[in-house]
Protein backbone atom coordinates (compact mmCIF):
# COMPACT_ATOMS: atom_id res chain seq x y z
CA UNK A 1 0.00 0.00 0.00
CA UNK A 2 1.41 3.39 -1.04
CA UNK A 3 1.76 5.81 1.85
CA UNK A 4 -0.28 9.02 1.78
CA UNK A 5 2.23 11.78 1.08
CA UNK A 6 2.10 15.53 1.59
CA UNK A 7 3.78 15.90 -1.82
CA UNK A 8 3.42 13.28 -4.54
CA UNK A 9 5.69 14.67 -7.28
CA UNK A 10 8.88 16.35 -6.10
CA UNK A 11 11.68 18.30 -7.75
CA UNK A 12 14.90 18.06 -5.74
CA UNK A 13 17.56 20.68 -6.45
CA UNK A 14 21.09 19.55 -5.65
CA UNK A 15 24.07 21.85 -5.97
CA UNK A 16 27.24 20.52 -7.50
CA UNK A 17 28.92 21.34 -4.19
CA UNK A 18 26.71 18.71 -2.54
CA UNK A 19 28.82 16.05 -4.26
CA UNK A 20 32.14 17.42 -3.00
CA UNK A 21 31.76 16.04 0.51
CA UNK A 22 34.81 17.03 2.53
CA UNK A 23 37.41 16.73 -0.21
CA UNK A 24 37.12 20.27 -1.61
CA UNK A 25 36.66 19.47 -5.30
CA UNK A 26 35.10 16.96 -7.67
CA UNK A 27 32.92 14.04 -6.64
CA UNK A 28 33.30 12.37 -3.27
CA UNK A 29 32.32 8.69 -3.49
CA UNK A 30 30.94 8.50 0.05
CA UNK A 31 28.81 11.63 -0.42
CA UNK A 32 27.52 10.32 -3.74
CA UNK A 33 26.52 7.08 -2.03
CA UNK A 34 24.87 8.97 0.84
CA UNK A 35 22.71 11.01 -1.57
CA UNK A 36 21.78 7.87 -3.50
CA UNK A 37 20.73 6.16 -0.27
CA UNK A 38 18.58 9.14 0.71
CA UNK A 39 16.85 9.05 -2.67
CA UNK A 40 16.38 5.29 -2.41
CA UNK A 41 14.68 5.81 0.96
CA UNK A 42 12.28 8.32 -0.61
CA UNK A 43 11.55 5.97 -3.52
CA UNK A 44 10.22 3.40 -1.08
CA UNK A 45 7.40 5.79 -0.17
CA UNK A 46 5.97 5.58 -3.67
CA UNK A 47 6.37 9.23 -4.66
CA UNK A 48 7.71 10.60 -7.93
CA UNK A 49 11.14 12.22 -7.83
CA UNK A 50 12.96 14.39 -10.35
CA UNK A 51 16.30 16.08 -9.75
CA UNK A 52 18.16 19.08 -11.07
CA UNK A 53 21.88 19.06 -10.40
CA UNK A 54 24.42 21.87 -10.52
CA UNK A 55 28.05 21.74 -11.63
CA UNK A 56 29.87 23.95 -9.14
CA UNK A 57 32.02 21.10 -7.85
CA UNK A 58 33.70 20.99 -11.28
CA UNK A 59 33.31 24.47 -12.73
CA UNK A 60 31.05 27.48 -12.36
CA UNK A 61 30.31 29.56 -15.42
CA UNK A 62 30.47 32.80 -13.43
CA UNK A 63 33.86 31.82 -11.97
CA UNK A 64 35.29 30.62 -15.27
CA UNK A 65 34.39 33.95 -16.88
CA UNK A 66 36.72 35.68 -14.42
CA UNK A 67 39.62 33.60 -15.77
CA UNK A 68 39.32 35.37 -19.09
CA UNK A 69 36.95 32.85 -20.69
CA UNK A 70 34.03 34.44 -22.51
CA UNK A 71 30.92 34.36 -20.27
CA UNK A 72 28.74 32.43 -22.72
CA UNK A 73 31.45 29.81 -23.27
CA UNK A 74 32.02 29.59 -19.52
CA UNK A 75 28.31 28.99 -18.91
CA UNK A 76 28.27 26.16 -21.45
CA UNK A 77 31.27 24.64 -19.66
CA UNK A 78 29.23 24.76 -16.45
CA UNK A 79 26.31 23.05 -18.20
CA UNK A 80 28.61 20.22 -19.31
CA UNK A 81 29.76 19.84 -15.70
CA UNK A 82 26.15 19.20 -14.66
CA UNK A 83 25.98 16.35 -17.19
CA UNK A 84 29.03 14.72 -15.57
CA UNK A 85 27.34 15.02 -12.17
CA UNK A 86 24.06 13.70 -13.50
CA UNK A 87 25.74 10.60 -14.92
CA UNK A 88 27.60 9.94 -11.67
CA UNK A 89 24.35 10.16 -9.71
CA UNK A 90 22.57 7.92 -12.22
CA UNK A 91 25.27 5.28 -11.75
CA UNK A 92 25.02 5.44 -7.95
CA UNK A 93 21.22 5.16 -8.05
CA UNK A 94 21.18 2.26 -10.48
CA UNK A 95 23.57 0.31 -8.24
CA UNK A 96 20.75 0.45 -5.68
CA UNK A 97 18.27 -0.84 -8.23
CA UNK A 98 16.58 2.49 -8.97
CA UNK A 99 15.74 2.90 -12.65
CA UNK A 100 17.03 6.33 -13.62
CA UNK A 101 17.00 8.52 -16.71
CA UNK A 102 19.25 11.49 -17.38
CA UNK A 103 17.67 14.11 -19.61
CA UNK A 104 19.75 17.00 -20.92
CA UNK A 105 18.70 20.39 -22.24
CA UNK A 106 20.93 19.86 -25.31
CA UNK A 107 21.84 16.71 -27.20
CA UNK A 108 24.43 14.38 -25.69
CA UNK A 109 23.13 11.32 -27.52
CA UNK A 110 25.75 8.84 -26.37
CA UNK A 111 24.93 9.15 -22.67
CA UNK A 112 21.55 10.83 -22.11
CA UNK A 113 18.11 11.55 -23.52
CA UNK A 114 17.18 14.97 -24.82
CA UNK A 115 14.72 16.65 -22.46
CA UNK A 116 11.15 16.10 -23.66
CA UNK A 117 8.50 17.13 -21.16
CA UNK A 118 5.99 14.38 -21.89
CA UNK A 119 8.67 11.71 -21.82
CA UNK A 120 9.97 13.00 -18.48
CA UNK A 121 6.47 12.85 -16.99
CA UNK A 122 5.97 9.32 -18.32
CA UNK A 123 9.23 8.21 -16.69
CA UNK A 124 8.03 9.64 -13.38
CA UNK A 125 4.67 7.92 -13.68
CA UNK A 126 6.52 4.63 -14.17
CA UNK A 127 8.45 5.15 -10.93
CA UNK A 128 11.75 6.16 -12.50
CA UNK A 129 13.95 8.91 -11.12
CA UNK A 130 14.60 11.60 -13.73
CA UNK A 131 17.76 13.71 -13.53
CA UNK A 132 17.64 16.97 -15.47
CA UNK A 133 21.14 18.03 -16.49
CA UNK A 134 22.53 20.72 -18.77
CA UNK A 135 20.73 23.55 -17.02
CA UNK A 136 18.14 25.27 -19.20
CA UNK A 137 20.46 24.87 -22.18
CA UNK A 138 20.98 28.63 -22.23
CA UNK A 139 23.75 30.81 -20.80
CA UNK A 140 23.01 33.38 -18.08
CA UNK A 141 20.53 31.07 -16.30
CA UNK A 142 21.35 29.26 -13.06
CA UNK A 143 20.47 25.68 -12.17
CA UNK A 144 18.15 27.13 -9.49
CA UNK A 145 16.15 28.66 -12.33
CA UNK A 146 16.33 25.32 -14.13
CA UNK A 147 14.83 23.66 -11.05
CA UNK A 148 11.92 26.11 -10.91
CA UNK A 149 11.35 25.81 -14.66
CA UNK A 150 11.40 22.01 -14.79
CA UNK A 151 9.24 21.77 -11.66
CA UNK A 152 6.59 23.96 -13.29
CA UNK A 153 6.80 22.01 -16.56
CA UNK A 154 6.34 18.57 -15.00
CA UNK A 155 3.66 19.71 -12.56
CA UNK A 156 5.69 19.13 -9.40
CA UNK A 157 4.04 19.75 -6.04
CA UNK A 158 7.13 21.25 -4.40
CA UNK A 159 10.74 22.29 -5.01
CA UNK A 160 13.19 20.94 -2.44
CA UNK A 161 16.37 22.99 -2.22
CA UNK A 162 19.17 21.00 -0.58
CA UNK A 163 21.77 23.08 1.26
CA UNK A 164 24.47 22.77 3.93
CA UNK A 165 22.32 24.41 6.63
CA UNK A 166 18.90 23.54 8.05
CA UNK A 167 16.90 26.29 6.40
CA UNK A 168 17.03 30.01 5.68
CA UNK A 169 18.60 32.45 8.14
CA UNK A 170 18.55 36.23 8.34
CA UNK A 171 22.34 36.13 7.82
CA UNK A 172 24.90 33.52 6.81
CA UNK A 173 25.02 31.13 9.81
CA UNK A 174 28.50 30.00 8.76
CA UNK A 175 29.92 33.46 9.44
CA UNK A 176 27.31 34.89 11.84
CA UNK A 177 26.83 32.66 14.92
CA UNK A 178 23.91 34.84 16.06
CA UNK A 179 21.99 34.38 12.78
CA UNK A 180 18.28 33.61 13.32
CA UNK A 181 16.53 30.82 11.45
CA UNK A 182 13.37 31.80 9.59
CA UNK A 183 10.94 28.84 9.61
CA UNK A 184 8.58 30.34 7.01
CA UNK A 185 8.67 33.10 4.39
CA UNK A 186 6.47 34.34 1.60
CA UNK A 187 7.96 34.55 -1.90
CA UNK A 188 7.98 38.34 -1.70
CA UNK A 189 9.80 38.31 1.63
CA UNK A 190 12.46 36.04 0.17
CA UNK A 191 12.85 38.38 -2.81
CA UNK A 192 12.77 41.66 -0.89
CA UNK A 193 15.17 40.53 1.83
CA UNK A 194 17.60 39.05 -0.71
CA UNK A 195 18.30 36.08 1.52
CA UNK A 196 20.03 34.13 -1.27
CA UNK A 197 17.70 31.17 -1.00
CA UNK A 198 17.58 30.86 -4.76
CA UNK A 199 18.16 33.52 -7.38
CA UNK A 200 15.38 36.02 -8.00
CA UNK A 201 14.37 34.49 -11.35
CA UNK A 202 13.87 31.07 -9.73
CA UNK A 203 11.81 32.44 -6.83
CA UNK A 204 9.69 34.54 -9.19
CA UNK A 205 8.98 31.48 -11.33
CA UNK A 206 7.92 29.52 -8.27
CA UNK A 207 5.73 32.41 -7.12
CA UNK A 208 4.01 32.70 -10.51
CA UNK A 209 3.29 28.96 -10.54
CA UNK A 210 2.40 28.71 -6.82
CA UNK A 211 5.20 26.21 -6.29
CA UNK A 212 6.26 25.99 -2.63
CA UNK A 213 9.98 25.78 -1.84
CA UNK A 214 11.41 23.88 1.10
CA UNK A 215 15.03 24.67 2.00
CA UNK A 216 16.67 21.99 4.15
CA UNK A 217 19.96 20.46 5.24
CA UNK A 218 20.91 17.63 2.90
CA UNK A 219 23.39 16.23 5.42
CA UNK A 220 20.69 15.51 7.98
CA UNK A 221 19.61 11.93 7.17
CA UNK A 222 15.93 11.42 6.42
CA UNK A 223 15.19 15.09 5.66
CA UNK A 224 13.80 14.50 2.16
CA UNK A 225 11.60 11.69 3.46
CA UNK A 226 10.35 13.91 6.31
CA UNK A 227 9.28 16.65 3.88
CA UNK A 228 7.29 14.17 1.79
CA UNK A 229 5.64 12.83 4.93
CA UNK A 230 4.45 16.35 5.78
CA UNK A 231 6.81 17.01 8.69
CA UNK A 232 8.15 20.51 9.25
CA UNK A 233 11.73 20.56 8.03
CA UNK A 234 13.98 23.51 7.29
CA UNK A 235 12.29 26.65 5.92
CA UNK A 236 9.07 26.78 3.93
CA UNK A 237 8.74 29.47 1.24
CA UNK A 238 5.30 30.06 -0.22
CA UNK A 239 2.08 32.02 0.02
CA UNK A 240 1.34 35.68 -0.42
Amino acid sequence: MVQALAYRRVLLKLSGEALIGDQGYGIDASMLQYIANEIYDVQQLGGELALVIGGGNIIRGTDASTYGIERVTADYMGMLATVINGLSLQSALEKLGIITRVQTAFEVKAVAELYIRRRAIRHLEKGRVVIFAGGTGNPYFTTDTTAALRAAEIGADVVLKATKVDGIYDADPMTHPDAVKLPQLTYLEALQRRLQVMDATAISLCMENKLPIVVFNLRKPGSIRSVLEGKRVGTFVGGE
